[in-house]
């Protein structure tokens, strides 16, 4: 059984800062991969979320539909929270994307290795990046410290399936794994503890890309269980 706890601020995989400009400039190191600017942030988020219209399964809201809401003393106050978190990203030359989720698509295609965000995996990219994300209201994101994994295409039994749906040389293996993205997601080792991100705190993980000095961070979407989610992600 896998537990779950909050995410502590003594760890050496998870370093805290207390503004947004030491998050995006402190660099990882050695064991480091995730930081966290903490926050009890006021306001109602909840009301935010009731009143965006929810349109399939996730949805990008952008700063004129915010605008647009009919909102109490306290829903206005949330609202100024995002606006001005989305401006700090903009600030920084960051892209940030306010995600109204009520659940992500499955893979149901790769039945035994799913590929979705529900698995824990790591982010990869062709050039430096790090990933940014906050959970507003909702259920939030996990994290999962690598000595508590491993990478699934490691696992003798899955490694095993994969090369029969792979019916190739072995020289092309590798290429196989990483272009259908199995190479990305880990398997939580028996009685692992992924972390709660919690609510309100912006996130900085570590992504896989060229010339990382640290591991890239392991992370999962949590199951929503119905209810929607508030979700600041870059």
């Amino acid at each position: 059984m896998i537990k779950m706890k909050e995410a502590s601020l003594t760890t050496n995989q998870i370093h805290c800062v207390l503004n947004f400009q030491d998050l995006v400039s402190t660099p990882f190191h050695g064991e480091m991969n995730a930081m966290c600017w903490t926050r009890k942030l006021a306001g109602d988020f909840s009301e935010l979320a009731n009143k965006l219209a929810q349109k399939g399964t996730i949805r990008a809201i952008d700063q004129e539909e915010l605008f647009g809401l009919q909102l109490s003393e306290q829903g206005m106050l949330a609202r100024e929270i995002l606006l001005n978190d989305l401006k700090l990203f903009e600030d920084y030359g960051a892209s940030p994307i306010l995600n109204l989720i009520n659940c992500y698509e499955r893979d149901h295609i790769s039945a035994f290795f799913p590929t979705d965000v529900y698995s824990f995996h790591v982010d990869r990219s062709p050039v430096p990046i790090d990933t940014f994300l906050c959970t507003y209201f909702g259920q939030s994101s996990e994290l999962l410290p690598n000595s508590q994994a491993i990478q699934k295409v490691l696992v003798p039994e899955i490694r095993d399936e994969l090369k029969k749906k792979y019916r190739g040389s072995d020289e092309g293996f590798d290429s196989f794994l990483s272009e259908h993205f199995f190479d990305l997601h880990y398997q939580a080792k028996p009685e692992a503890q992924p972390i709660s991100l919690g609510l309100g705190h912006i996130w900085k993980l570590a992504v896989d890309h060229p010339g990382s000095q640290v591991l890239p961070c392991l992370h999962r979407a949590p199951e929503e269980h119905g209810q929607t989610r508030l979700l600041l992600i870059c």
